[in-house]
Parts: C-alpha cells; structure tokens; sequence
C-alpha cells in the first residue's frame, strides 16, 4: 500500500514539475456582456471597433470605448451597453 501511494505521489510531483505554468500568457482579446479589453499590438493590426462591435452584438448591446492606452503592454477598454431608447431593433452582427 506504500509503495502505491509514494508511485502515485511521485508521478503527480514529475507532472507538476515537468509541466509548464503558463502564468505569463494573457490573450489578446478578452470580453463578456459587459465589455471588454483588447491588447494595444493587435488594436493596431486588426480594426478594434469592429471587433467590439462584432463582440457586443453577439449580446444584443451596443459598444462603447472607454480609454485607449497607447503603449506596449497597454490596451483598448469597451462597455456594452443596452441598445439607445428609441430603437426597437437588435445590433446587426457581422459575419463574414
């Protein structure tokens, strides 16, 4: 029964070890219901806007940008928010 239990401990402590952390990966685009970021490198490739908007629609909200900050590591901020009074019409959702 020991040697069962110092085997099992010894594979969990090389699975540990020998796996890698990945404590240092952050995706470049990260969003819910509520909003969202999108890392600054890829704001610049890609159109951010049509991204958040793509994102919120899928919601039924609106997007709106909060704050830009334009450096490395930094990011674009977005808000979904509820469609504007007055309409009765969800967001059209682009797809292509």
């Amino acid at each position: 029964m020991r040697m069962i239990r110092a085997a099992i401990l010894f594979a969990l402590g090389a699975t540990l070890v020998c796996a890698p952390a990945r404590a240092d990966y952050v995706p470049s685009f990260k969003g819910n219901d509520t909003g969202g970021m999108i890392a600054y490198p890829l704001a610049r490739q890609v159109d951010a806007r049509q991204l958040a908007v793509d994102h919120c629609a899928y919601y039924g909200k609106v997007a709106k940008f909060l704050g830009v900050d334009p450096q490395y590591g930094g990011y674009v901020s977005f808000a979904c928010r509820w469609v504007p009074y007055g309409t009765y019409q969800r967001p059209i959702v682009t797809k292509y």
